[in-house]
């Protein structure tokens, strides 16, 4: 497991340099802080990306998002060829965009990345496609504005 992977930037957007996950693979990224789901999807600065196959992880990488904030996040996972999102908090502007990429869902979780992902792998993790970023969960600088979406 592990290595860094980075993100490109071209005039023509982003290259993410993964390999290519065939099609017997379920890529699947999680917000990730230290080990741990990062609780908030629209700040995280890194997720743990994890391709699994017959039920079993088989690589995971750290992906880097090079500051980008909520906007581009759901691209560079649909860049990245994720299959799913596994996350804290997340507003309804990016639960939009991450839909949009074809992305599944499963908001809400907590705690370790590799137990989270276990779970998904056992049929334990609920998929929510909702946004789930409410008023007091938030720190300095960050607000949920009245339609769901998050601003910094």
């Amino acid at each position: 497991c592990g290595g860094n992977v980075e993100i490109d930037r071209k005039r023509s957007g982003f290259s993410v340099n993964l390999k290519s996950k065939g099609d017997k693979i379920m890529r699947v990224a999680v917000t990730y802080d230290n080990g741990n789901v990062f609780e908030h999807f629209g700040r995280t600065e890194q997720f743990m990306v994890y391709d699994i196959e017959d039920g079993k992880i088989v690589n995971s990488h750290i992906l880097d998002t090079n500051g980008e904030g909520c906007g581009a996040l759901a691209g560079i996972l649909n860049i990245a060829d994720v299959d799913a999102l596994i996350c804290g908090g997340i507003g309804g502007g990016a639960v939009n965009a991450i839909e949009e990429a074809g992305i599944k869902l499963y908001a809400g979780a907590s705690g370790s990345t590799d137990a989270a992902v276990d779970a998904l792998i056992a049929g334990r993790l609920e998929a929510i496609s909702e946004a789930n970023c409410n008023h007091h969960d938030h720190h300095e600088g960050h607000e949920c504005a009245h339609n769901g979406k998050c601003h910094e």
